[in-house]
């Protein structure tokens, strides 16, 4: 029985490290686990114990987010919908204006709670960031000059002219792999973007067919029309949070479909976009 018992000491021993190792690890997923969600749990707890949302958002994107002319207010269509779902939410708002390169880096450093300034979900920032509801669908159209459509009959065509833009939005990007110089504006307003295509400094505008329509209403004395050949990359536009928002982004979700079930989010986008309804799908046969 001894010499039994000395043989299977070293299987038994092996057995309590693996059961040890097993339980350690465990413990530390669970408690992995347990610390996500209370990090999910206190951002909403923050925010409810603060008594508002803090959004970044630019100020100057007609007509998403900026100021009517002698208005120390900003308005526009994404700025109203989170007014609306902040009442909804019982919470205040507090916007902070920036460009939009500094909002992604704002929603990580936890300096905002949430992003809202026309801002399109890409697969990489899918990685980084949270989504809500698109409150937008739309797709992509490129402003030229008037009179000579800037020399450019497709995308193709690209190569050797200059593309103004943010740096790290989508259409720049799709500039950029289609050999365009770039021309960067840090939170300029639509006058400056469409006087530089007018006047010849550059010579495409890519971005959204909703906001480029209005951007040419806005100033017909220009040089500019959109091009009427291009069309391209069909997106939704969304509100932003950080990665693992946990309830907030349950709530921001929740009352978003909400304003769209009660004609809401329709009612707003036909007030900021000319009587159209941007709250829904486009029936068009765009390629991505």
């Amino acid at each position: 029985m001894t010499n039994l018992i000395k043989r299977l000491t070293p299987v038994l021993l092996m057995g309590l490290v693996v059961f040890v190792i097993s339980a350690c690890s465990n413990g530390n997923e669970s408690n992995e686990a347990n610390s996500e969600k209370e990090k999910e749990t206190s951002t909403w707890e923050k925010i409810q114990d603060e008594g508002k949302l803090v959004v970044a958002t630019s100020g100057t994107l007609y007509p998403t987010s900026y100021y009517e002319e002698g208005s120390d207010e900003v308005t526009g269509y994404e700025v109203e919908v989170v007014k609306e779902m902040a009442k909804r939410l019982n919470l205040d708002v507090e916007f902070e204006e920036m460009g939009f390169d500094g909002m992604l880096t704002s929603l990580n450093s936890g300096k905002v709670d949430l992003a809202a300034n026309d801002i399109t979900s890409t697969e990489e920032r899918k990685e980084k960031f949270t989504f809500s509801e698109p409150l937008k669908y739309s797709y992509g159209t490129a402003i030229v000059r008037k009179d000579d459509l800037s020399g450019i009959k497709s995308l193709d065509d690209l190569d050797g002219k200059i593309a103004a833009g943010a740096s790290t939005t989508v259409y720049m990007k799709v500039a950029r792999e289609h050999g365009a110089e770039e021309k960067i504006y840090d939170n300029a307003t639509n006058e400056q973007y469409l006087r530089d295509v007018s006047n010849g400094r550059t010579d495409i505008i890519l971005n959204d067919y909703y906001l480029q329509t209005l951007a040419l209403a806005a100033f017909p004395d220009l040089n500019i029309t959109i091009h009427p050949d291009i069309q391209y990359y069909p997106n939704n536009q969304h509100i932003v949070m950080k990665k693992g928002s946990g309830e907030l982004e349950t709530k921001v979700n929740e009352t978003l479909k909400e304003m769209k079930e009660d004609g809401t989010m329709k009612e707003l986008s036909e007030k900021f976009f000319n009587g159209a309804d941007v709250s829904v799908k486009p029936d068009l046969d765009i390629e991505n």
